[in-house]
């Protein structure tokens, strides 16, 4: 009799403890919100050129606007000519696998366009890309 009232009292207590599962769910949602990547942005909005054979190819980890009037964005915020090798150098040296994608202005000149891409180059990223839009059809 006394065995009996022992395996009663067990049966009792048997259930399923979601305390374990709810902290490893939780830790999963963490690790996902910060490993996301979000979009990028350059800080300023740019009339890009349209271009019929343009390739699509997904959006690059650096991005530069140049406004039509010559002014250089990076990281949301204006830069000098000289400023941006160094800012590829330090972003580079974080992140080896960068590329680098330039959204010209279409009223932009093309002197400053290829001076851009001069300094990224030397910077040490040789993945560099003109954004355009895509051709009207």
């Amino acid at each position: 009799m006394l065995s009996r009232r022992h395996s009663e009292s067990e049966s009792e207590e048997t259930g399923i403890d979601l305390a374990p599962m709810l902290d490893f769910v939780l830790n999963l949602l963490i690790f996902f919100i910060i490993t996301t990547s979000f979009v990028k942005e350059a800080g300023i909005n740019v009339n890009r050129e349209q271009a019929a054979t343009a390739d699509s190819k997904e959006s690059g980890n650096i991005l530069i606007a140049i406004r039509p009037n010559g002014d250089i964005w990076m990281e949301k915020r204006k830069v000098g000519l000289r400023e941006i090798r160094q800012e590829i150098e330090r972003l580079h040296i974080e992140r080896a696998e960068d590329t680098v994608v330039i959204i010209a202005d279409k009223e932009s000149q093309t002197s400053v366009l290829t001076q851009v891409m001069d300094q990224v180059k030397l910077g040490g990223v040789s993945d560099v890309s003109i954004a355009t839009a895509p051709a009207a059809s």
